[in-house]
């Protein structure tokens, strides 16, 4: 390629010509007619036969017609580079102000070949970076720019006034978790059956769009009635709900909606659309899984107020803000104190005790659940421990560990290390995942389970009956512990339904030799049914609330009375 640009490359380093291409051609030209006349001129000045004036007016004559020819050249040189300047400044044009190119396309040389292809080149181009800029990649829906001028251009033209525009924004729940679960090209494949499963519920007049992630947008914009809304909702979610079948792989996802509508006037009122369906949706996600919520100014104080406590969560541990309180787990035989479980408090010095509720789902949405954890962890180990020095019976201790402290790598060794930094006997130490935790990788939790239980520590899986519920399962996991859900035990009195699958809990248990501790027991007919299906121990608000460590020393002492 070198090589063959020798000339180009020569003419470039002068300065006349280094920023014009004709200016060289019209230079090779110029020289090129040139040479002969002055081998010619320099032939007669030199022959000895030829007289002055004669040879004179040779000289001049050549001399005029030369010059008139290569004025002819030249023009025409000009006029024949038109082509290439001329596509040299569309290509110009088009990388500053993105216009496309008028150039002619009926050539057949080399040149009308360089214009077709120039001008075909930019137009697809063109509509590549158009597609690029307005379409996802992964599903070809539009995105959030394409969405918000469709639904303009469909407000404010067909109309004059402003519409009443409908914004869903629909979010899959915990799909970080669920797309971990697999290989990313499963993932990707995911996501687009979930675009198309939307695209095929909604109705052709609607606008779909994909935002980011695992969140979709519709836009609605003739709106027959406001049941129209929430029927789409419904059936969104359901058809959502429905499982997937990826590459082989049966995938279950649900999914949470939110919704707002409003008059749209202008192209900025679609960003706040946007911004109060995001608002309502994660309200919706907080509800529970297959939740649609609408909006309201109320959740907007709602999430102000959860910025705030974000805001403040960062450097609660660093201040000394956090409290471990004690709940005692009661054998209701004997009504005995057989462990505790800690459960974190947050004293803030402004707002004073703030429920576990609010700050641990922020906690586990950035990541301050971790360390958080781990200082859990340390601080309920001590505790147990000095309790032990004290003289005070030894009892079991119950920690929760979140679904983010299962899946860390070095899990095993953080529990090791905080029974080595306390002296706390692995006996005294009981963990308790959930069954959600679990399921994410199932070979992977059942080798983490089994080094957990090497340590010489029990497990519990808490909130047994609210997930998989599996035997299957079930029999898989080295746990020692099934504790019932509290909200079997609320109604366990007044629903035959929680009153069966409590029954069910127990009576596996039993059948598999595992422990069973029911959450949430507060009056005696719950405790009473409990006992004689033979549940073995219980916790709640009945026997006693969570109280700070000072509080449990004199309940050691003697056996644990109800409180009236």
């Amino acid at each position: 390629m070198s090589d063959q640009l020798g000339l180009y490359r020569f003419l470039a380093r002068f300065k006349i010509f280094k920023r014009s291409y004709i200016a060289k051609v019209m230079a090779v030209a110029f020289l090129g007619t040139h040479v002969p006349l002055l081998v010619l001129l320099l032939s007669f000045i030199l022959s000895p036969g030829m007289a002055l004036g004669m040879a004179l007016r040779v000289l001049l004559i050549t001399l005029l017609a030369t010059l008139a020819g290569t004025v002819a050249t030249l023009f025409a040189l000009h006029h024949l580079l038109r082509p290439v300047t001329l596509t040299a400044k569309e290509l110009q044009n088009y990388l500053r102000s993105q216009q496309l190119p008028n150039l002619p396309t009926e050539f057949a040389d080399e040149v009308g070949t360089l214009m077709a292809n120039t001008s075909q080149t930019l137009r697809k181009l063109n509509e590549l970076i158009h597609y690029i800029q307005h379409y996802d990649d992964l599903t070809g829906l539009p995105n959030r720019e394409l969405l918000g001028d469709r639904v303009v251009q469909a407000c404010l033209i067909e109309s004059n006034s402003p519409r009443l525009v409908a914004v869903l924004l629909v979010g899959i729940n915990d799909f970080v978790e669920v797309s971990h679960a697999w290989d990313p090209e499963t993932a990707s494949l995911l996501i687009r059956s979930i675009a198309q499963r939307i695209e095929n519920t909604v109705s052709s007049n609607s606008i779909v769009a994909r935002l980011e992630g695992d969140e979709f947008a519709i836009a609605l914009v003739d709106i027959p009635s406001f049941e129209n809304v929430i029927k789409l909702a419904q059936l969104l979610l359901s058809t959502l709900a429905k499982p997937f079948s990826i590459q082989g792989n049966g995938i279950h996802v649900t999914a949470g909606i939110g919704i707002t509508l409003e008059h749209l006037s202008d192209r900025n009122g679609i960003d706040l659309l946007l911004q109060q369906a995001h608002m309502a949706l994660h309200t919706a996600k907080q509800q529970g899984r297959s939740r649609y919520q609408f909006y309201s100014p109320e959740i907007t104080a709602q999430l102000q107020e959860r910025m705030l406590l974000e805001n403040e969560l960062y450097g609660a541990l660093d201040r000394q803000e956090m409290r471990v309180h004690y709940q005692p787990l009661i054998d209701l035989q004997t009504g005995e104190i057989r462990a505790v479980e800690a459960l974190v408090r947050w004293q803030h010095p402004t707002f004073g005790l703030v429920s576990p509720g609010k700050f641990i789902p922020i906690a586990e949405a950035n990541g301050f659940i971790i360390p958080l954890g781990e200082w859990i962890l340390r601080t309920a180990c001590a505790q147990n421990k000095a309790w032990q020095n004290e003289g005070l019976q030894p009892i079991r201790l119950s920690v929760n560990l979140s679904a983010q402290q299962f899946e860390q790598a070095d899990l095993v060794e953080q529990v090791r290390e905080a029974l080595h930094a306390t002296q706390l006997d692995p006996v005294y130490l009981e963990l308790e995942v959930t069954e959600s935790a679990l399921m994410n990788d199932m070979s992977r939790s059942i080798n983490t389970l089994n080094e957990l239980r090497s340590l010489g520590i029990s497990l519990a899986l808490d909130d047994f009956g609210t997930g998989y519920s599996s035997l299957n399962y079930l029999k898989q996991f080295p746990v020692n512990m099934l504790k019932i859900d509290r909200s079997f035990v609320h109604d366990i009195i007044s629903n035959p339904d929680s009153a069966a699958v409590t029954n069910a809990i127990i009576a596996l248990a039993q059948s598999l030799q595992l422990g069973i501790t029911a959450e949430g027991i507060e009056d005696a007919e719950q405790l009473t049914y409990l006992k004689m299906r033979g549940c073995h121990e219980g916790q709640g608000f009945y026997f006693s609330r969570p109280v700070p460590p000072e509080a449990i020393a004199p309940m050691l002492t003697q056996a644990l009375q109800p409180s009236s």
